[in-house]
């Protein structure tokens, strides 16, 4: 399946391009002789009036073979001006671009038929308000944004691509909170995140999370109601008093009006299962459970009263032998200060430690209502990608636990309006990425050993193709991109050395001698073929253990 999948892959891409050639000479009256799919041997062969359609055996490229004087073809008195010499500069120059542009088009297409098959999105509900973001206090938990600078939006997804295409800009929402309309001011923070190869985007962020948090708690002090009653951290309630709760915020709710009376509080346990199935995983079992809670009958918060709070703050895994692990830190801690700066949220905590990963950090955490700390640092990584390129990184390996619970899908208003925007914006930003990837190769910042071949695209084409139709002409849109841009390279005998050569003529007022026009051809196969023969080696060297395995028990 994967040789199949590669097949339509390249063929696909290879009749694009080389159909935009076609077409525009067809559409200016120039004669083509051969319009071809494939090289080698001829599998097919179909005679036009006037033009023959192949597909050859071969699928690594295809040609279209245009009536020209130049090369020696046979021209008749009526087909004089139907050559591609005859044509006006201007003529030929979009018969050239034609094939590159149609490269660059085509991922529209697929990326809209993507997107468009997508019937039901997450709705532009705020879950979370992160804190220490521009979102708080400006936005709460429930806001609807229906509306950004005036654009009507039905996803969240939309809500994202807007607030990252401001950053530090401010913005303008139409918000429906409770029972009416509010109208929030809001900018963006500039946050810079890395998008591969040493390139960074700037984008805008809000601090906000789609889907709410689930009623898991966090039980700190052994004191509090909460812990009297036999709640313990992680427990997740599911209703108070026969009130049925969904989000971490409908225990204040259904406890607001409480004056110290005993309510029953049922809940969901989890139960670690260390190396469940065969050591295959470890899991967690949810075991149910009644308490008889008895909140403070003073007014407060919901923590004040009962104790409970969410458990964003407290750990739940702590892998043996990693910093956290040797600095003490046990499952169930609560984290409340780094480096004697309060904590107000698992998602502050890790931006402050990957703000400074190198530096040693002092941690405090409560456990059984009593304080200590410990001294962490984030562990540094070297892995190597698909591509073979080494890269470093730093990883915080202590986890918590937050489950959110998913908000009810709706349906888009405007489904196929933002399938086009979105397809036509994607194929701009994955160009964008490639142009700068390929002017790095250029410059030097990019080694050779990260150029990657047709071994690389038959095994990308063979995993996305198995798993559906969409990854598969995601990935065919990406490749795509790419043919297009390659074949505008200056280099002869790509199309962008064919307009390399137009744009002489028009500057000399003369074609280029022939001899010229060969010879730098010539350099140009050259060079395609050694830099192929240098994606080939790259591709043999990051596969060689497989390639290797795969001979050895073919030759047994």
């Amino acid at each position: 399946m994967d040789l199949l999948y590669f097949v339509i892959l390249v063929s696909v891409l290879i009749f694009v391009h080389e159909l935009g050639h076609f077409t525009f000479a067809k559409i200016f009256g120039i004669k083509v002789l051969t319009f071809s799919v494939g090289f080698g041997p001829k599998i097919l062969r179909l005679r036009g009036r006037e033009t023959e359609y192949c597909v050859g055996l071969f699928p690594l490229g295809g040609f279209v073979r245009m009536l020209e004087e130049s090369r020696g073809e046979p021209v008749l008195p009526e087909d004089r001006r139907r050559t591609f010499e005859a044509q006006p500069i201007w003529r030929r120059v979009l018969v050239v671009l034609a094939g590159p542009v149609m490269n660059l088009i085509f991922p529209v297409v697929l990326y809209f038929s993507v997107f468009a098959s997508e019937q039901w999105y997450i709705p532009p509900t705020v879950g979370v308000v992160l804190p220490g973001h521009p979102a708080e206090g400006k936005l709460l938990e429930g806001d609807r944004v229906l509306e950004v600078d005036g654009n009507e939006i039905g996803t969240f997804v939309e809500l994202q691509r807007y607030v990252a295409q401001n950053p530090g800009r401010e913005i303008k929402l139409k918000v429906f909170r409770s029972l009416g309309y509010v109208d929030v001011e809001v900018t963006p923070e500039e946050v810079r995140e890395p998008v591969g190869y040493d390139q960074v985007a700037s984008v805008g962020r809000l601090g906000i999370l789609p889907h709410a948090y689930a009623p898991a708690i966090g039980v700190s002090n052994p004191d509090s109601p909460a812990y009297r009653a036999g709640l313990r951290t992680f427990d997740v309630l599911t209703s108070i008093g026969g009130r049925p709760l969904r989000h971490f915020s409908d225990i204040a709710k259904v406890l607001a009006d409480n004056r110290g009376e005993t309510v029953p509080v049922t809940y969901l346990r989890p139960r670690l299962l260390e190396g469940a199935l065969g050591g295959f995983a470890d899991l967690a079992a949810f075991e149910p459970g009644v308490a008889a809670l008895t909140p403070e009958s003073s007014g407060g918060d919901l923590f004040s009263r009962t104790g409970i709070e969410s458990s964003d703050l407290f750990v739940a895994i702590v892998p043996p032998g990693s910093a956290q692990a040797k600095a003490n830190i046990q499952r169930g801690d609560k984290l409340i200060k780094l480096d004697d700066e309060p904590i107000p949220s698992w998602s502050v905590l890790r931006e402050r430690l990957f703000a400074e990963p190198t530096k040693p950090h002092k941690l405090t955490y409560v456990r059984d209502g009593r304080q200590d700390a410990g001294t962490i640092q984030l562990r540094h990584e070297l892995y190597v990608d698909e591509s073979g390129q080494s890269h470093e990184r730093y990883a915080l390996r202590m986890e918590h636990w937050a489950p959110t619970v998913p908000e009810p899908l709706v349906e888009h208003p405007h489904r196929y309006t933002h399938a086009a925007r979105i397809a036509v914006t994607k194929t701009a930003e994955v160009a964008r990425y490639m142009v700068v990837s390929i002017v790095q190769v250029v410059q030097g910042k990019i080694g050779l050993s990260q150029i990657s071949g047709p071994i690389a695209i038959y095994e990308v084409a063979g995993q996305e193709g198995a798993r559906g139709t969409e990854y598969f002409l995601w990935v065919m849109a990406v490749i795509s991109i790419n043919l297009g841009l390659l074949n505008l390279m200056p280099i002869p005998v790509l199309d962008g050395g064919h307009l390399l050569f137009l744009a002489s003529e028009a500057a000399l007022r003369r074609p280029l001698p022939l001899r010229v026009r060969e010879v730098a051809s010539l350099i140009g196969m050259m060079f395609l073929l050694m830099l192929m023969a240098v994606a080939f080696k790259n591709d043999v060297e990051r596969r060689w253990d497989t390639i290797a395995g795969e001979l050895k028990e073919l030759l047994g």
